[in-house]
C-alpha cells in the first residue's frame, strides 16, 4: 500500500509539472536525462530497499506486464505525426513499436493460462519491448537535439506524463520482469 501511495504522489507531481509548463522550457536532452534519472532512482530503490524489493517480488508477473498496455499511446504518436505535430521519422517507428509491444502483451495476458512456455514468450516479448522503449528514448533525444521544437508535443499535458512518469516505470518494469524470469 505504501508504494502505491508513493506512485500516486509521483503521478500527481508529474501531472503538476506538466501543467506548470516547466517541461516546455527544457532543452533536449534534459527530458531524456529526467527519464534516466527517474529510472535509475527506481532501480536503486529496488536494489537497496529490502522492503521495496520484497514488495516487487510479490507482484504478479501479469501485473508487471499489464502496465505495458499503456503503450497503446503509440496511436497518439501516429495521430500527431499525421497532424505534423511530431516528426514522422520519430512517430511512425515509436508509435508502431509501442502498439506492437502493447498488442503482444495483451495477447500474452489473454492467453496466459494456455501458454505452455510462458518464460520463453514473456522473455522474448520483454527483450523486444525494452529495446523498443530504449530506441524511442534515443530517437526522441536525437530529434530534439536536431530541432528543439520537433518534440514539443511530448512536453505538454497529457503526453508530458510520459517522460516524467510512464517511461521510467516501463523501463524499470522490463528490468524487473527479466529479474523475475531469471528466478
Amino acid at each position: 500500500m505504501k508504494f502505491a501511495v508513493i506512485a500516486a504522489i509521483w503521478l500527481v507531481a508529474a501531472i503538476a509539472v506538466g501543467a506548470s509548463g516547466a517541461l516546455q522550457r527544457l532543452a533536449p536532452p534534459v527530458p531524456q536525462v529526467i527519464i534516466a534519472g527517474l529510472t535509475l532512482a527506481l532501480l536503486i530503490a529496488w536494489r537497496t530497499s529490502e522492503t521495496f524489493n520484497r514488495w516487487v517480488q510479490t507482484i504478479d508477473l501479469r501485473a508487471l506486464m499489464a502496465v505495458h498496455l499503456t503503450r497503446f499511446v503509440g496511436m497518439c504518436f501516429l495521430y500527431l505525426s499525421a497532424r505534423a505535430e511530431l516528426p514522422h521519422s520519430f512517430a511512425i517507428p515509436a508509435g508502431c513499436g509501442d502498439i506492437a509491444v502493447a498488442t503482444i502483451a495483451a495477447v500474452l495476458l489473454l492467453c496466459w493460462s494456455r501458454l505452455s512456455r510462458k518464460k520463453l514468450w514473456v522473455g522474448l516479448w520483454n527483450a523486444a519491448g525494452l529495446l523498443d522503449i530504449l530506441g524511442v528514448v534515443v530517437s526522441g533525444a536525437g530529434h530534439g537535439l536536431a530541432d528543439r521544437t520537433s518534440m514539443a508535443a511530448l512536453l505538454h499535458l497529457p503526453l508530458s506524463v510520459l517522460p516524467t512518469f510512464l517511461v521510467p516505470l516501463i523501463i524499470t518494469r522490463h528490468i524487473l520482469i527479466f529479474s523475475r524470469l531469471r528466478k
